[in-house]
């Protein structure tokens, strides 16, 4: 049993560093195309967890995974991926993004103008891959008359986008987009038609994250999604995607139970019917139909999240793909 799309993994930064070769093992191992490493400022450096996984495998690939232009210049974050791409070339993806406003926030860097912000970073990023001298004046970043001395190089730049605007830029300007976990079926379609409409025929990789939780009566499964879901959905810019997937949910009252760390509440709130209109949980085959139900959306590429145990990786990937 194979799938009809590309599998990817999500890996978050908040597990020891000495895991990430094991992880990036039984992602290859279980037909995983790219182990996306996540970039949240106060955890893990992604250049040197990508750099250890893809020592450790021989096809993986490697995305650097949202790397913020706020908190890292666009010229930095070209650097550590034409350098990875040096040493494994064509195993490397580069993924911007805005970042977490909280971690932000919470190391005083501020964000103004972000979709002007992001797209001045895809061409910066872009131009130093391509290999020639740059000269980029722009209104948020001035970069002239220096190259990339490991350039060129053939890096997909990817963005990751909710909203109309940013999903509008990937359209236009990105090789790809990613769209966040704990989003809906619906919502991902909706998301989708607008970097397609965008794209205007270009061709687009369409990626997104997948919460996954595999166990033999879906219980378990969604108990193990469920607080991580909710910390996601309390979120008011996640209104239409709540909307869209067609549960109940009082995101007012989820963010109240959170902030008073009141999990009963927590618990009460995110629903099992939450939890399966928003992740891949269940058996084995209820979770192939979930995750197939996101390719129909439109993915190209399903990024399995919330495993991070080597032996786990295994377990679940087989199940995926096998059946077993």
């Amino acid at each position: 049993m194979t799938t009809m799309f590309e599998l990817g993994l999500a890996i978050d930064g908040f597990t020891p560093a000495a895991d990430i070769a094991d992880q990036a093992r039984a992602a290859e191992a279980g037909g995983v195309d790219t182990l996306w490493i996540a970039t949240h400022l106060f955890l893990r450096d992604p250049v040197a967890l990508g750099a250890t996984a893809l020592a450790a495998t021989r096809t993986l690939k490697v995305a650097l995974m949202a790397v913020s232009p706020y908190a890292m210049h666009p010229v930095h974050a070209a650097m550590g991926a034409a350098t990875l791409d040096e040493l494994y070339p064509g195993r490397v993806v580069l993924c911007l993004g805005v970042g977490a406003p909280g971690d932000q926030d919470a190391a005083g860097i501020e964000r103004p103008r972000p979709l002007a912000t992001l797209r001045e970073a895809i061409a910066v990023c872009r131009g130093l891959f391509a290999g020639d001298p740059i000269d980029h004046r722009g209104d948020i970043f001035n970069v002239t008359q220096r190259k990339l001395v490991n350039a060129p190089c053939d890096i997909p730049i990817v963005l990751a986008a909710s909203g109309p605007k940013m999903l509008a830029l990937a359209g236009s300007d990105a090789d790809g987009v990613i769209i966040s976990g704990a989003t809906s079926a619906p919502f991902v379609e909706n998301c989708l038609a607008r970097v397609n409409e965008a794209a205007s025929g270009r061709r687009i990789m369409n990626s997104g994250i997948v919460y996954t939780g595999i166990d033999g009566d879906g219980k378990a499964g969604a108990d193990s999604l469920r607080r991580t879901l909710g910390f996601i959905l309390r979120g008011a810019h996640h209104a239409d995607n709540v909307r869209m997937g067609g549960g109940s949910l009082d995101q007012q009252a989820l963010r109240d139970a959170y902030a008073a760390e009141n999990w009963d509440d927590v618990d009460r709130f995110v629903t099992d019917d939450v939890v399966t209109r928003h992740a891949a949980c269940g058996d084995a085959a209820r979770v192939r139909t979930r995750l197939a139900e996101y390719h129909r959306a439109g993915l190209d590429h399903v990024i399995v999240s919330g495993i991070t145990d080597p032996a786990e990786i295994s377990a679940v990937l087989s199940a995926i793909t096998t059946g077993n």
